[in-house]
């Protein structure tokens, strides 16, 4: 089975990086002809190679786990729970959510399944929701967005907001071919309404840019956020190379003095903060 894998394998993950078996030879130091006996099936990698080669063409963990596995090696890089990742880990990720308060902050999968987030997120999330998930359900960012029982109707200039989220999700998806739960994330999201035929097929000449901005607006209360996404470098895990920590920064005043506001709520005072918020809204309005 190895012999017959490996080989395509590497063949796919060379033309997807647009390299010859001499461009892959020259940057990772062994032979063309070394290389095309590897393609062939007549030689077979060492569990070094095979990290090597993977190495020059940039694979995911995930890749170079598969890489590996399928070369007959037992995978190389662990994908523990994220409970289960190092106290240290553990310590930055509780310190960059208590830090982004005020404002909101969320600890996203690669799937977009929100398992950790700070207060302001809850809060907010919360006041721009038609219909909250169950507490025993994982929330998941694509469905906050495009669900109409959650956030959808309250999502401003929604179809273009969809379109980048829907156009990041099918590179994202094709750049990680080894993570199935990226197409499945893909499926699900197709089956909601008002998803437009064009969104279906990868857009490449959508320009994704490095933030998101985006504004959400209920009767009178309006907030307006830029997000940004951080990653660990050279994580050795599987989990946290995957791991995304998307901070909302507020663009305008208004924003800025809803958060602080709710900032002062007591946990649990869900009618409270929305008396608070109809107040600063009726504020905030000429």
């Amino acid at each position: 089975m190895s012999a017959r894998l490996f080989p395509a394998l590497l063949k796919y993950w060379r033309n997807r990086h647009g390299q010859s078996q001499l461009d892959l030879a020259l940057e990772s130091g062994v032979s063309a002809r070394h290389i095309s006996f590897l393609e062939s099936g007549r030689a077979m990698p060492s569990e070094e190679m095979v990290l090597r080669l993977v190495s020059v063409l940039g694979l995911s963990l995930r890749d170079q786990n598969e890489a590996l596995t399928v070369a007959g090696y037992a995978p190389r890089f662990p994908e523990p729970e994220l409970q289960e990742i190092s106290p240290e880990i553990e310590w930055a990720i509780d310190r960059m959510l208590a830090q982004q308060e005020p404002y909101p902050m969320t600890v996203l999968s690669s799937d977009y399944c929100i398992f950790r987030r700070n207060v302001a997120a809850g809060r907010i999330f919360q006041l721009f929701m038609a219909n909250p998930p169950r507490p025993d359900q994982t929330p998941n960012m694509f469905a906050l967005v495009f669900d109409p029982a959650q956030a959808k109707p309250f999502v401003v200039d929604w179809p273009q907001v969809a379109h980048h989220m829907l156009a990041r999700l099918h590179r994202e998806a094709l750049q990680n071919p080894g993570d199935a739960r990226l197409p499945a994330l893909l499926d699900r999201v197709m089956q909601y309404p008002d998803v437009k035929d064009e969104w279906r097929r990868p857009d490449f000449s959508a320009e994704l840019g490095s933030t998101l901005s985006i504004c959400l607006r209920r009767g009178e209360l309006a907030v307006r956020f830029m997000t940004t996404v951080t990653t660990f470098a050279a994580p050795r895990l599987v989990t946290l190379e995957e791991l995304r920590i998307e901070s909302y920064f507020p663009l305008d005043q208004a924003t800025r003095e809803i958060c602080e506001k709710l900032h002062l709520v007591k946990p649990g005072s869900s009618q409270a903060s929305i008396g608070l918020i109809d107040q600063t809204s009726q504020e905030s309005s000429p």
